[in-house]
């Protein structure tokens, strides 16, 4: 299975062989991303027109499209060079005229005779009362009318390409698509009415209606299922590489586990119980783990990862958790300290900081295993850190920490578990689309203690009032964030939106109890000012968006965000988030210039109704497509040309289990399916797919 397969390539082959495409279309088409004719073929119609006929223009709705037969009248040839020439043309009620311009007469006179009978189809407005049909798109002798489509499919034009070519170029492409082998699961397709992949083809570029374009139309589902289908097998195969690759078997005894929970003042979660069952069963398998948790703010996700090093050490390993920052890196070392203590566990942590001797003999302890889970940032990485016997690492937030990343951490311990934790929920098809290699653990539940926020939606004009609630909140010793918006086009008006707030603040509240905190603020300078206001030596600490992951301060119990309308739903999920950790009834205030847009205000209602952070991934998903939730660029989310995340979800799931199967049952996809899906890998251009099946 070295090259592709030669049924596809006819569909693979240069787009200047097509109908109507010469070297400038195909220029045209390729800075449109279509470089060959299968691209074409996964170019569906974005629209369609109807072209029913009808017996005349008088009942039809004004303006839009008509199809008629008339009789031919008089040729009107226009009085000035660029007038209109117009023809008087009779149906079988009314008699309306053809308009042109820059028509040369001759022409007109061979197309539409004085005295026969033609086929219109075309646009028709109303002039003056006169019906105008202005350059019809046919013109057919009534008994050629049967060619013209009912409903003709107008397909994306890329770069002013007419209707006419982009349509002869695809029925080409058409004509050129082999009949393939199924590879979709038999049963599926019964239960869901499919048709076979050729027939969703013709059908999706030959609409007979309106009802033909919907996505939930069978062919287009279909369609979007085998974009889906290759993109989960690519993943379901890298899994399956990665699963090849021994891991350790890592059985703990759970008596540190025991010390731990016990040590609580709650009881954990249900869904906290079951991730950590989730994980240790994972870690005690002979495959190497590759587990995403997934938990809401707040939801208590240090204490499952805490429970899987534990499980490391009780096997007499080591463990490893990664932070993005060096604040967060240190915040982990607080959340975990007192349940190290609880266990007896040796915690250690390693950033930039640690520098000669101290950084040495930290180095040493690691290599002789006395330190038994180092906390770290991707200082762990560099090439004098070595582990005594490395079981499991846990990374903390993926989207910061490339698979590259993934890869090294793997390398300091050779068959170590990899557990990624993000703060951020994400709907399930993302997650699918997204981590789709990965298993996923989801924390939904709150555990006891978290206070819910209160959510106010207070317009600007308001400010005094706010400025003079937070002089009396912070008397009585409470802590707040100010959170002013980042402005994408330009760094320096950041700064003066946050050094304004800054000093209106300070002149409100006193010098010594603000504190700054902004994107251009040297590393150094970020990692004082946020000490401060941990420390409490500042009461207010104004911020851009910088502090919206991972940081804690429990006193913290006010959140104002400024100009709340210009955040993303999650974005403002997430700084909610930083309060409502401590003893203190928190508030959130969305400050909102008004008047709001409906689609602001149906955030910001959404967030004041719920603090369910899958919820409101859902709605964000509804508003925004998924191209922006998770910022396409960095997303890893694939580029789909038919399936549509937003609208197709469900498809997702169900590529996923029928992938999961398909390897399950023909692991080298040798059997009769198992060949037709690697021919759907060529198609789909999942050429790492490919790669992936012959390494195995």
């Amino acid at each position: 299975m070295s090259g592709r397969p030669e049924a596809l390539f006819p569909l693979f082959a240069a787009l200047d062989g097509l109908a109507g495409i010469g070297p400038k279309s195909a220029q045209t088409l390729e800075q449109a991303g279509i470089v060959a004719p299968r691209d074409l073929l996964f170019t569906l119609p974005a629209s369609g027109i109807d072209r029913t006929p009808r017996t005349s223009v008088r009942d039809a709705d004004l303006p839009g499209v008509v199809t008629v037969e008339v009789s031919i009248g008089a040729h009107r040839a226009p009085r000035s060079r660029g007038g209109a020439y117009r023809i008087e043309v009779a149906d079988a009620e009314t008699s309306f005229q053809l308009v042109y311009f820059h028509a040369r007469g001759d022409y007109l006179s061979k197309l539409l005779p004085t005295g026969q009978r033609r086929v219109v189809s075309g646009r028709v407005e109303l002039f003056d009362g006169i019906a105008q049909m202005v350059h019809p798109d046919h013109v057919l002798r009534p008994e050629e009318a049967e060619s013209l489509p009912r409903f003709e499919p107008v397909h994306p034009l890329p770069g002013g390409l007419t209707k006419r070519t982009m349509a002869r170029a695809v029925e080409d492409a058409l004509s050129r698509a082999p009949d393939l082998p199924e590879w979709a699961d038999a049963s599926l397709i019964a239960r869901e009415g499919w048709p076979g992949w050729h027939a969703a083809l013709e059908a999706a570029h030959r609409p007979s209606g309106v009802a033909d374009l919907s996505p939930d139309a069978p062919a287009r589902r279909r369609l979007a299922y085998d974009e889906v289908l290759a993109h989960q097998l690519t993943l379901a195969l890298a899994r399956a590489a990665r699963r090849r690759r021994r891991g350790i078997v890592t059985t703990g005894d759970g008596r540190l586990r025991a010390q731990v929970l016990d040590a609580l003042p709650y009881t954990p979660t249900g869904a906290q119980t079951r991730a950590i069952e989730e994980i240790a069963a994972d870690m005690a398998a002979p495959e190497r783990m590759n587990r995403l948790l997934q938990g809401d703010v707040g939801a208590g996700k240090t204490l499952v990862a805490f429970a899987a090093l534990l499980t490391a050490v009780e096997a007499g390993g080591q463990g490893v958790m990664m932070a993005p920052t060096e604040i967060l890196a240190r915040q982990h070392l607080e959340g975990l300290q007192p349940l190290a203590e609880s266990a007896g566990v040796v915690l250690e942590i390693l950033t930039g900081r640690d520098k000669g001797a101290e950084r040495r003999a930290k180095l040493a302890a690691l290599e002789r295993g006395d330190i038994q889970v180092l906390v770290g940032t991707h200082a762990v990485f560099q090439k004098d850190v070595a582990f005594h016997d490395l079981r499991l690492a846990i990374v903390d937030e993926q989207h910061r920490f490339g698979v590259r990343q993934r890869l090294e951490l793997g390398r300091k311990g050779a068959g170590a578990d990899v557990l990624v934790m993000t703060a951020t929920p994400i709907p399930r098809s993302l997650a699918l689309a997204q981590y789709g290699d990965m298993d996923v653990s989801v924390l939904d539940e709150k555990p006891p203690g978290r206070k819910p926020v209160t959510t106010a939606l207070l317009s600007s004009e308001r400010m005094d009032e706010v400025v003079a609630h937070l002089a009396r909140a912070i008397d009585e010793g409470r802590q707040a964030y100010w959170v002013c918006p980042l402005v994408e086009e330009s760094e320096a008006v950041d700064l003066t939106a946050a050094a304004q707030r800054f000093e209106r603040l300070r002149a409100a509240l006193g010098e010594g109890r603000v504190g700054l905190v902004h994107g251009q603020m040297p590393p150094a300078e970020k990692d004082a000012a946020m000490a401060r206001f941990v420390a409490g030596e500042t009461s207010v600490l104004v911020a851009t968006t910088v502090i919206e992951v991972g940081v804690n301060v429990p006193n913290a119990s006010i959140m104002v965000i400024e100009r709340a309308e210009w955040f993303g739903l999650a974005q403002l999920h997430q700084l909610r988030g930083r309060v409502g950790r401590g003893e203190a009834d928190s508030t959130c205030l969305l400050m909102y210039q008004p008047p709001l847009s409906e689609t602001a205000e149906r955030r910001l209602t959404t967030l004041r109704e719920t603090e369910d952070g899958f919820r409101i991934a859902e709605v964000d998903l509804e508003m925004r497509g998924s191209g922006d939730l998770i910022g396409t660029a960095q997303s890893g989310l694939p580029k789909f040309r038919i399936a549509d995340l937003d609208r197709q979800s469900g498809l997702m799931a169900l590529a996923q289990s029928d992938a999961r199967k398909l390897l399950a049952d023909d692991p080298a996809l040798e059997g009769p399916r198992g060949q037709a899906a690697r021919t759907l890998l060529w198609l789909m251009r999942q050429d790492e797919a490919i790669r992936l099946i012959e390494v195995g």
